[in-house]
């Protein structure tokens, strides 16, 4: 006699990842799983590994056991302070090592408003394709050498000095420093152009 009662979790996953309003990619990125992974797993194609299946409702937010449950009822109860440790706190990193984002918000948050800890290396850039109608990025710059660039300008930073543009457009982060710039970039959703 067979028994199969696993757990769908392919449907809830897409459903919560839509209700955040987040792009297979985007939740690549939040959670460090891959596109062509999260795409077999929603469609019921893959048997993910718990390390994957906990990396991805710790990127949406979601408890565990409500997933396995097969949906969710409750959001996550809040702590009384929540501790993400420096091993924890998800990164992106360009292949080729010139520049690394350390996701620092919550994801829970994703899709509305993220933060994120920039380090670009002497010489490189960081650039971005235009994000969702409305987006806009705001860099806090720690480190002089900063250069931001979108379709409509170009701005220099020193230490301490913010720039606020529109990043529904094609825009870039040079460091033509000769140190790794650090900055911090607070991402806008969804706000009025």
């Amino acid at each position: 006699m067979e028994v199969n009662n696993a757990p769908k979790i392919g449907p809830v996953l897409q459903k919560e990842r839509k209700e955040r309003h987040l792009t297979l990619d985007r939740l690549a990125a939040l959670s460090g799983v891959s596109r062509s992974m999260l795409s077999q797993i929603e469609r019921g194609e893959a048997n993910p590994t718990f390390a994957v299946l906990w990396s991805l409702t710790q990127a949406l937010g979601i408890d565990f056991s409500q997933l396995i449950a097969g949906g969710i009822t409750h959001q996550r109860k809040a702590e009384a302070i929540e501790l993400v440790t420096l091993a924890l706190t998800p990164e992106i990193k360009s292949p080729d090592g010139a520049w690394r984002l350390r996701i620092l918000s919550s994801p829970a948050l994703a899709g509305r408003v993220e933060w994120y800890e920039v380090e670009i290396a002497p010489g490189s850039k960081l650039q971005s394709a235009p994000h969702a109608p409305g987006t806009f990025e705001h860099l806090t710059a720690y480190t002089d050498g900063l250069l931001v660039e979108t379709e409509l300008g170009r701005q220099e930073l020193l230490t301490g000095e913010t720039a606020r543009y529109r990043a529904d457009i094609g825009h870039e982060i040079t460091n033509g420093g000769t140190e790794t710039a650090r900055a911090l970039m607070v991402v806008l959703y969804d706000q009025e152009a």
